[in-house]
């Protein structure tokens, strides 16, 4: 097998029996799409293919927090495969720069490969994937869905915005209608634009059936 099938194979059995906004096919989508925008934006293909399958094979929100867990379980399983060392340590910082985390911590590692496999992982938080994930998640945390009592806070600090217990609807102020503006390819913009005007579309007609309207 390729070092990408073998691959493909270790994530769906480690990632088994994951949340649904955090399984095995939400690593699929992601991968689907920064091949797709690596290719239009000429990214090093294998690099944004590993870095797309291991970006969440140990996600810190279910592992205590712990933001080296990934990268340390990457090395580990591409270490194993013997794979490049320059290789290894691109997927490393990808996996160790990608997340959003409140969104205002200035980036300390850029490449094209980070920056389409992050557009990737940001689309599939966006537009209807998005909100179905975003649902599946608060259920899963036991979150409310809304609440109108309860303001969204845009002002978070990064520790902050990871321990939030607020509502599912917060997270589309909080995060998701921010993505569309924080995409970092011309490929990854032009991709946001549609599924960010369908959220905007979703608020609009939730509100309305919050309030008993039609």
């Amino acid at each position: 097998m390729t070092i990408i099938e073998t691959t493909v194979a270790y994530v769906k059995e480690e990632l088994a029996g994951a949340e649904g906004g955090h399984d095995w096919w939400h690593i699929y989508r992601v991968w689907k799409l920064a091949r797709h925008i690596a290719e239009k934006e000429g990214a090093d293909l294998q690099v944004v293919e590993l870095g797309a399958l291991l970006h969440d094979i140990a996600d810190s929100k279910f592992h205590g927090g712990d933001e080296e867990a990934g990268p340390a379980k990457a090395r580990a399983f591409l270490q194993a495969q013997q794979v490049n060392e320059a290789v290894i340590g691109h997927v490393e910082n990808i996996i160790r720069h990608i997340s959003f985390k409140g969104g205002k911590e200035k980036a300390v590692f850029t490449s094209p490969e980070l920056s389409a496999v992050q557009d990737a992982d940001r689309l599939d938080a966006i537009g209807a994937i998005g909100i179905a994930r975003a649902f599946n998640y608060g259920g899963f945390r036991n979150r409310a869905m809304y609440d109108p009592t309860i303001a969204p806070d845009l002002h978070m600090t990064r520790d902050q915005y990871k321990n939030s217990t607020a509502p599912t609807i917060n997270h589309f102020y909080e995060k998701l209608l921010l993505l569309k503006d924080r995409m970092n390819t011309a490929t990854g913009k032009a991709l946001a634009e549609e599924r960010h005007q369908f959220m905007e579309q979703f608020l609009d007609r939730f509100y309305q059936e919050w309030e008993g309207k039609e």
